[in-house]
This record gives structure tokens, C-alpha cells and sequence, in this order.
């Protein structure tokens, strides 16, 4: 079993930069991908980034290609996001999300595929 805790959501205005923070429990973090989604308000969940189990390979949604990253550190068993030039259409409850798989096409998991999940935070984004 795997708990994943969030912080760092906040109210910020647009073309700020947000990081957040993804705390896991347990000793196989290396183990597991770890990817980020989002959901706004009457919208689905969707993805937002994910990355490998080192580390070395990550993938983003296109919406936020260029102003988010994405990375890991396994010796703090922790995931972050780091959100830059932030828009209005970001704001949404970011989840954190660990993933148990070894197949290669691991970053075109859907969050239904994904096994744990964390409480998620609220990140608002104003005009």
C-alpha cells in the first residue's frame, strides 16, 4: 500500500509559478510511475505529466508543455510539479497518482490505470 500527500496549491495570479509536492509512504517508490492530473470543475479528470521510475523520461499533456515539469526525487520519495506562466484554464484540484507497471508504454496510462492517489490540492488561477 502506497499513500500519496499533496501540498502546495494556492491562489496565484495568472503567469505565476506554483511547485507541487507529492509525498509517498513506503519503502518501493522507485518502483512505481508517478504522474499528476487534474480536475476542474464539471470536467473530467485529466492528465497533466507523468514520469519514469528514475526519473529520466517524462511526458505532458499538451496544454502544458513547456511551463510545466515534472520530476522525482527516490531518495525523498517524492514527486513534483513545478507550474509556470500559470493561466486562468489551470486552475483545478491536482492529483497525484502512483502507477505499478514495467511495460514500456507506461506513459500512456489513463488515470483509471493508476492505482494510488492522493487527496489532491486546489490550485486557482486568477485573471
Amino acid at each position: 500500500q502506497v499513500q500519496l500527500v499533496e501540498s502546495g496549491g494556492g491562489l496565484v495570479q495568472a503567469g505565476d509559478s506554483l511547485r507541487l509536492s507529492c509525498a509517498a509512504s513506503g519503502r518501493t517508490f522507485s518502483s512505481y510511475v508517478m504522474g499528476w492530473f487534474r480536475q476542474a470543475p464539471g470536467k473530467e479528470r485529466e492528465f497533466v505529466a507523468t514520469v519514469s521510475w528514475s526519473g529520466g523520461s517524462t511526458y505532458y499533456a499538451d496544454s502544458v508543455k513547456g511551463r510545466f515539469t515534472i520530476s522525482r526525487d527516490n531518495a525523498k520519495n517524492t514527486v513534483y510539479l513545478q507550474m509556470n506562466s500559470l493561466k486562468p484554464d489551470d486552475t483545478a484540484v491536482y492529483y497525484c497518482a502512483g502507477l505499478r507497471t514495467y511495460e514500456s508504454t507506461w506513459y500512456t496510462k489513463g488515470p483509471k490505470e493508476y492505482d494510488y492517489w492522493g487527496q489532491g490540492t486546489q490550485v486557482t488561477v486568477s485573471s
